[in-house]
This record gives structure tokens, sequence and C-alpha cells, in this order.
């Protein structure tokens, strides 16, 4: 048996060992504290320097931290975006601003959300996306309603040197896209959000892809840690949504259907979604046939376990938060009713089977 001065000699080391790491971790503490509000202090609080800045149209909280760091107004883009998440700052508004170097965060802050003078220049045209339209129903849309052709479009969002150039601009929202591109049918098919877009004589048709993806990095912003924190990545979060979105109209339905596809993956179980199949035939279709089903596709998520290759459109905000935060259930199944719209969950397929015969029979 060890004797007292063993003992103690081992819990001398122990303790000793113990201190340092509590010392440590509050040097890294309080380093870290202070490197986070020195960064947020005035840049040069002397300054009497006024310097125009422009922030776009659609630009993101990422986008004016880093537009403001480029101006030399703030020491750290990093450190200001982080400071806006996580004071839950927003409400920014595009324009042109007089900024100072000895501005405050707050002061920065303010002026952002009351507004600098509007940029009016007239708009050549808006251009609408559907929400759960699919990137191939985008190029269209574009095609019809801006001097972009289809060749145009894809030549840009399917080249892997734009898709590393977007990649570095939104890491958070395209790691995903960069490490599926070889899997995925379209490098950016669910990463264009749904919204209308304002675009002028001498926008670039890279700008106008670009809102895209900056207002879908702007609504993944709130998140990106819970999607993080649950060992989840963005690619799977927006497959998921783009599933949701064609299979729910009301959030309640929609975090359901989330819960019911959540508990299909826990137990290995085919999510047999029709929105996979559809995709996987090119051409949407209200019903489709057993026939359909034999379709030979990594997206037939009837002869596939798990997600797929990824997104099968483009999901809106709703449908996002369905996917981060699914309804706890126990259901299985659902079916919907298309005459009236309604949706009937069941935990059974003996129920799911009643609800097949009393609805859609």
């Amino acid at each position: 048996m060890p004797n007292r001065q063993s003992t103690q000699a081992v819990r001398k080391i122990v303790l000793s060992i113990v201190s340092i790491l509590i010392i440590l971790i509050i040097v890294l503490v309080v380093s870290g504290y202070h490197y986070y509000t020195t960064s947020l202090e005035p840049l040069e609080p002397e300054s009497n320097e006024d310097v125009p800045v422009e922030i776009p149209i659609g630009s993101s909280r990422t986008d004016i931290a880093r537009i403001l760091e480029e101006n030399n107004i703030i020491r750290s883009a990093f450190v200001f975006n982080y400071h806006l998440r996580f004071t839950g700052e927003e409400g920014f508004q595009a324009g042109y601003y007089l900024f100072s170097p000895s501005m405050s965060t707050e002061e920065i802050v303010w002026y952002l959300q009351e507004g600098g003078t509007p940029i009016t220049e007239e708009s050549t045209g808006r251009l609408t996306i559907p929400e759960g339209f699919t990137i191939e129903q985008i190029a269209i849309t574009i095609d019809q309603q801006t001097d972009y052709s289809l060749d145009d479009f894809f030549n840009l969002v399917e080249s892997q040197d734009f898709l590393a150039e977007k990649a570095e601009e939104f890491p958070e929202l395209l790691s995903g896209a960069v490490e599926y591109q070889d899997e995925t049918l379209y490098n950016l098919e669910g990463y264009f959000y749904p919204a209308t877009y304002e675009f002028f004589e001498e926008t670039t048709l890279e700008e106008l892809i670009t809102q895209m993806l900056a207002q879908m990095d702007s609504v993944m912003q709130e998140h990106y840690d819970t999607i993080e924190e649950n060992g989840q990545t963005v690619h799977e979060i927006l497959t998921m949504a783009s599933f949701i979105e064609r299979e729910g109209i009301t959030f309640e339905d929609r975090e359901l259907i989330s819960g019911v596809f959540y508990n299909r993956l826990a137990i290995d179980m085919p999510l047999q979604t029709d929105v996979s199949v559809t995709y996987a035939l090119g051409q949407h279709q209200e019903r489709i046939t057993y026939d359909d089903l034999e379709v030979d596709s990594p997206y037939n998520l009837y002869a596939h376990r798990g997600l797929g290759p990824g997104p099968v459109n483009n999901p809106d905000s709703d449908s996002i938060r369905a996917s981060v935060f699914p309804a706890e259930t126990n259901y299985m199944f659902f079916l919907a009713d298309l005459s009236t719209r309604n949706i009937y969950f069941s935990e059974t397929y003996e129920q799911h089977l009643e609800y097949q015969n009393e609805y859609l029979r």
C-alpha cells in the first residue's frame, strides 16, 4: 500500500496540475474578453474624419461587418458580426452613410438602423423567386425577366471557381455545397433564398445571384449555432427544409412533418417523400405512380435511405425553422388531402391506411 508521504506527493501534483489548468482557463477567458471588448471600441477615438460608405441592398450582417472593416470603421468584422448576432440587433438599412472611425459600436448600430441616405437609383425591374422553386425554375425566371439567358445562369452557378469564391464569402452557408458538389445535381440547389429582388441596369448576374445567397445567409444566421450544437450541417438542414417546403402549408404542419421525418431517420426508415421522387423525375406532379417510384436516382428516397444528395428546391424561413426545430411527436406517417389541403398524421401504419381509405379513395 502507498505510504502517507507518497499519497501526499500525488495529491500535491494533482492540485498543482488543477491549479495550473484553472489559471490557464482564467487567462484564456480574460484574454478573450479583453480581445472582444477592445475590438468593439472605436478604431480611432480622436478622429474627425468622415468616411463615405455604401451598404448595398440585400446586404447581410456579415456583409455589413466586412464593408465596415474594409473601410476602416471597425477593428474586427468577425467580432462586430458576433456582437450583432449575440445581441440580436437587426433592421439594418441599405443606403449611403458617413461613418467615422471615432464612432462607438452602439452609434454605428443605431445609425445603421436609422438609415443613411437612401439608394435612389431607379430599379430596372423586380425579380420574384417563389418559395419552393427549384434552381431550374429560378433560371427560367431570370431568363424571362432579365437580359441574362439560361446558359449565362448555369455557366455561372455551376462554375467551380464561382462556388469557391462564394464559399469564401459565405463560409458558414456554403461549406456543404462545396463538400457535396460531386453528388448533387446542381451545386447551389437549396441555397437561394426565395424573395423579391430589385435589379438595376448595371446589375451583373453575379451580383444578382450573390444577393440571393446573401439573403439565405442572413436568414440562416440565427440558426448556425444551434445547427452546430445539434451535430448537424447546414446542408442537411436545407435538404430537410426543402422536403418540408413542398409537403406542408402551415407552420404547425411543417413542424409535425419535420418530426415525422426525423423519427424515420432515427430508425433508418426511408423518408418516402414524394418531393424527392418528383425531383428525380425532373417534373412536378401532384400524385406519383408506382412506376415513378422505380426511378433510378439517389434523390429517390423511396429507394434510398437517409436525406439523399442534397436539397430539391429552395425553402423559405418557416421550412428552415421547422427543419431546425422539429415537433416532438410519435407520428411516423402523414398524408395530405389535396382537395382540402388538410394533413393527417398517424403513429401506426394501420391508422395511416385507414386515413388513405377515408381521404384519398
